[in-house]
């Protein structure tokens, strides 16, 4: 159990005796890649408690994040990271190729999917209110390999993305203004590749202010934050009314083109809602930062699952509306796939204004969910220095601030770089492959922590499951995405999921949970967490070839910077105590186990 290992850790009398370091020579560095093998046994599986992570490893940062957010904050920073500007192309797309003007229910759909994952993140939030979001919950539960190798690839995602969509900042900008900015306002460099020869300085300098802001205080951010959404939600608000007011419930049930296009409600089917419904649920992914900021909550147990859970259903709401919105707007074969909810009022007499109203929403947005993003990326990064596994100076925390500093800026500089010169093709219409597969990580990790405690727990039934659950969530999504349609594919899915529902019965039958949660836990376990996983199996089936190289050049990656750096930092910071001098000059008493969730 873990509560009986802390006087253990504790002890100053099992400190270990000083290790000279990897990395002091060219001598000292060959002979500890020479012990490789021995120090990823040791290292790679190596899983921390949860008073660990709440004390000794939250001390290596110095000073304390300051506990100043509520649960207003916290949705807040919710709306704010998930209400972005993909909504405004998600949609169209969505509503045209796969779901026509059932697009609504395609949105309720993945709104409910989403909130299954954040149960799942905001379990591990309460018990356990560290900065490290899914690294943390992976790092007590997994192991530091593998913690390691999904924080890696969803900082890389995040760092990829935001200079992706602080570049589009420029084109909605312009959209806002009336003004070819993309054109106008980058600077061509003659003798540069493609791809990298157009210079966006507006990009840099958001991406800059937003770091100087995040870098001078969190509470300040959340208030920046809740004004930026503010104004964000009134121009959805505003797109929402001027949908119900100028569209046409006929709309909803009759095509543009009735000789070529299907009619009704449901053009493209059931099998068309799901589709459309994996295609809108990157509008939903941003829940994910809020729980990182779960070290400066004041009252972890209350505030948090309100924060989460709240945001994702107003969030859901809102784009309901705005689905229904659109759909009254324009018949669905006539939208718009790119920039729908524009182009319904570009053509409009004496209405083409509106369209310059939604750019401006949708800069907003980006401004929103970029502060969000920046936030939670710093704060995966700080935890990921407490652990050695990277230098340690970036888990330092002003004491003035309160603040990862060193994180905050250090990636808000990488990000401007990219977003200087490198032209993405990052659509704002993909689910990154590395927040889904981080979103499946922890759904199987909540139910490994529910049913496996180290030590006294046989772990292999729960192995057994989550890997046949995998498997069989696997096989569904395969035969969904390739089989042709007819009597056989219908056969093989109702077969494949009376197969998961046995396996699952099965073991929430025969496997006794080992713990509960002691403040808020997922409801009906092992279900929701199982859904949760199987939902994100499906969704990574849905994504193209080009997101999984890009997941494979990264991980591959990851893992020769663990090998060959990793590993050895994270042997010598074991090897000589750090962990445990850092935790001796706490100002503040650490409570029991789950005392981080009690709000003190």
């Amino acid at each position: 159990m873990e509560k009986l290992q802390e006087p253990i850790a504790t002890s100053s009398s099992s400190s270990p005796s000083p290790h000279s370091s990897s990395f002091a020579s060219l001598g000292a560095y060959g002979r500890a890649l020479a012990e490789t093998h021995r120090r990823l046994g040791r290292r790679a599986a190596s899983v921390t408690t949860t008073y660990e992570e709440m004390s000794r490893v939250r001390a290596r940062s110095g000073a304390d994040m300051a506990r100043s957010l509520r649960w207003p904050d916290l949705v807040g920073f919710g709306l704010g990271g998930m209400v972005g500007a993909g909504v405004f192309v998600a949609t169209g797309r969505a509503a045209r190729l796969y779901a026509g003007p059932a697009i609504v229910l395609s949105y309720a759909i993945a709104g409910l999917c989403a909130l299954l994952s954040a149960f799942c993140y905001t379990e591990f939030a309460v018990d356990m209110p560290v900065a490290g979001g899914a690294f943390s919950y992976l790092r007590v539960t997994f192991g530091e390999f593998a913690a390691f190798l999904t924080g890696a690839n969803l900082i890389m995602e995040y760092v990829f993305s935001n200079a992706a969509v602080a570049r589009s900042f420029t084109a909605y900008l312009g959209t806002a203004i009336g003004v070819d900015t993309a054109a106008k306002w980058r600077i061509i460099i003659i003798g540069l590749p493609k791809g990298f020869n157009q210079i966006d300085l507006l990009a840099v300098a958001v991406i800059v202010l937003i770091s100087m802001c995040i870098c001078y205080s969190t509470k300040e951010s959340s208030v920046l934050n809740m004004v930026l959404t503010a104004i964000h939600i009134a121009f959805i608000l505003f797109i929402i009314v001027m949908g119900f007011w100028r569209g046409d419930v006929r709309n909803l049930t009759h095509p543009a083109n009735p000789a070529e296009s299907r009619g009704g409600f449901l053009p493209y089917g059931v099998a068309g809602v799901f589709n459309g419904a994996a295609m809108v649920y990157l509008s939903y992914i941003g829940y994910d930062a809020v729980s990182t900021m779960a070290e400066e909550v004041r009252k972890p147990a209350r505030d948090i699952p309100i924060g989460v859970s709240g945001s994702v259903a107003l969030v859901a709401l809102l784009y309901c509306l705005m689905a229904v919105s659109m759909s009254m707007l324009v018949p669905y074969d006539a939208i718009d796939k790119e920039s729908p909810f524009s182009a319904a009022f570009r053509g409009s007499d004496g209405w083409g204004w509106v369209s310059n109203v939604i750019g401006a929403g949708a800069s907003f947005g980006i401004l929103t969910s970029l502060l969000v993003s920046m936030l939670g990326q710093a704060r995966y990064l700080c935890v990921i220095g407490r652990s050695s596994v990277v230098p340690a100076w970036l888990a330092q925390v002003h004491p003035k601030t309160s603040t990862p500093v060193n994180a905050s800026a250090f990636l808000g500089a990488f990000t401007a770089v990219i977003a200087l010169l490198t032209d993405l093709d990052v659509l704002l219409n993909l689910v990154s492959i590395g927040t889904l597969f981080v979103f499946y990580m922890v759904s199987n990790a909540v139910v490994y922590r529910r049913y496996v405690t180290v030590g006294s727990t046989n772990p292999w039934p729960t192995i057994s499951f989550l890997l046949a659950f995998s498997f069989v969530s696997l096989t569904i999504t395969l035969i969904w995405r390739f089989a042709p349609a007819g009597l056989a594919k219908a056969v093989l899915l109702g077969g494949c999921t009376v197969v998961a529902v046995a396996v699952l019965q099965v073991f929430n039958s025969l496997v006794p949970q080992a713990r509960k949660p002691e403040h808020w836990g997922v409801p009906l376990m092992p279900w929701v967490p199982a859904v949760s996983v199987f939902l994100n199996v499906f969704l990574l089936g849905s994504l193209d070839g080009p997101s999984y190289v890009r997941f494979g050049f990264f991980s591959v990656f990851a893992v020769l910077v663990y090998v060959f750096y990793s590993v050895h930092a994270s042997f010598d910071a074991e090897q000589n105590g750090h962990l445990t001098k850092a935790a001796e000059g706490l100002s503040h008493p650490v409570g029991r186990e789950h005392g981080g969730a009690s709000g003190v």
